[in-house]
C-alpha cells in the first residue's frame, strides 16, 4: 500500500501513530458526475472501470454493473490480487485504454501532481481522458440511474431516506469497522472498532429477523453495500483483521441473507473468493508477514436459503 506525493508514487503504510493507533480511510478526490447537463454525458463505450476482484468498495460498482445491465455500455480492466511495493498492479495488457502498469500511471494522466491514495474502483473518461470518480459510493449511484438501465433503482425516492440511515450505521461500524479493527495499532483502537463493528452486526441480525431485506421484501443499495462486506468477513476478516467474536455463518438471519445474495442471477461470477484472499493474506505484510494464504475455511455459499431474489426485470 502506497500513496503519490506530487505526482511521485512512495510505497508508504498508513500513519497512525499519528491518530494514537487508529485507521482513518482518506476521503477520495475524484467526485465527476455522468449527466446530461454536465462534462461526462451517459454514452455507452465512453467510460472504463478499474477494479479489483478482492476490494469490497469496487465489488459495488461490479454488482451494481450487472444489475443494472451495463456489462456492454462500460469496460472493465482488473487489477492483480498483491498490493505490494508498486501498489495495484496491472498483468501485462489488462489495461487496454491506458497501457498502465500500475494504477499509479493512471491517476498521474489525470492529475499530473496528484498527492493523495491510489484505490479502485476508479471511473475514467476515455473521451475527455481523465478520472471522472473514485468513490464507490458515487459511481454505483450514476450507474443506478444510467439511461436505460435494467431493473428498478437500488436508491428509489421512497427508500431513499431508510437506505441513507442504514448505510450511515453500516459503513462506519461495518464496512469500515473491519479496516478499522484489522489496521488498528493500539488495543485501545482495536477494541474500540472491534465492538462497534459486533453491536452493529448484533442490530442488523434482529432488524432481518422477521423481514426479507433491510428495507422491505427486496434487496435495495443498503443491502449490496453490507453484502461486499459479508461475503468477505468468514474467509478474511475473522481471521486477518482480528473480527473474531463469531462468524458471519454463527448469525441465522445474516448468513441466510448472505448467501441469498450471493444467489441472485449473475451475482456469484462477481465473487472470487480466491482473489480476496489472495490480496488480503498476500498484501498487508504488517499484518501477515509471511504472505501465507490459508487454504480454509470451507463455505457453502449455496445452500438453501429462505429469501429469494428474483432475476433483475429486462
Amino acid at each position: 500500500m502506497g500513496m503519490m506525493v506530487e505526482g511521485v508514487w512512495r510505497d508508504i503504510w498508513y500513519d497512525t501513530a499519528a491518530t494514537g493507533g487508529a485507521f482513518q480511510r482518506p476521503a477520495t478526490q475524484f467526485h465527476g458526475r455522468i449527466s446530461a447537463e454536465g462534462p461526462f454525458a451517459p454514452q455507452a463505450g465512453r467510460y472504463h472501470l478499474y477494479v479489483s476482484w478482492a476490494c469490497p468498495w469496487a465489488h459495488r460498482t461490479l454488482i451494481t454493473r450487472k444489475l443494472k445491465g451495463l456489462e456492454d455500455a462500460i469496460s472493465v480492466s482488473f487489477v492483480e490480487p498483491l498490493m505490494l511495493e508498486h501498489g495495484w498492479t496491472f498483468a501485462q495488457g489488462a489495461d487496454p485504454v491506458n497501457g498502465a502498469r500500475f494504477l499509479w500511471e493512471v491517476y498521474a494522466k489525470a492529475e499530473a501532481a496528484y498527492t493523495g491514495r491510489v484505490t479502485v474502483p476508479v471511473l475514467w473518461d476515455r473521451e475527455r481522458k481523465t478520472i471522472v470518480n473514485n468513490e464507490s459510493a458515487e459511481i454505483i449511484r450514476m450507474f443506478d440511474a444510467w439511461p436505460g438501465a435494467r431493473g428498478p433503482l437500488l436508491r428509489p425516492p421512497e427508500l431513499a431516506a431508510e437506505i441513507d440511515a442504514l448505510n450511515d450505521m453500516i459503513y462506519p461500524a461495518i464496512n469500515n469497522g473491519v479496516y478499522r479493527a484489522g489496521f488498528a495499532t493500539s488495543q485501545a483502537a482495536y477494541d474500540e472498532a472491534f465492538d462497534a463493528l459486533f453491536a452493529a452486526l448484533d442490530a442488523l441480525e434482529l432488524r432481518l429477523n422477521g423481514r426479507a431485506f433491510l428495507a422491505g421484501e427486496h434487496p435495495t443499495e443498503a443491502d449490496w453495500r453490507l453484502f461486499t462486506t459479508l461475503i468477505r468477513f468468514d474467509a478474511v476478516y475473522v481471521g486477518h483483521f482480528k473480527c473474531n467474536r463469531q462468524r458471519i455463518a454463527d448469525y441465522p438471519e445474516l448468513w441466510d441473507f448472505t448467501r441469498a445474495l450471493y444467489q441472485a442471477p449473475g451475482i456469484a461470477e462477481t465473487v472470487r473468493l480466491d482473489q480476496i484472499k489472495t490480496h488480503y493474506y498476500g498484501s498487508h505484510r504488517t499484518i501477515n508477514p509471511t504472505g501465507i494464504i490459508p487454504k480454509g475455511p470451507a463455505i457453502d455459499l449455496l445452500a438453501p436459503t429462505r429469501r429469494r431474489v428474483d432475476p433483475v426485470p429486462v
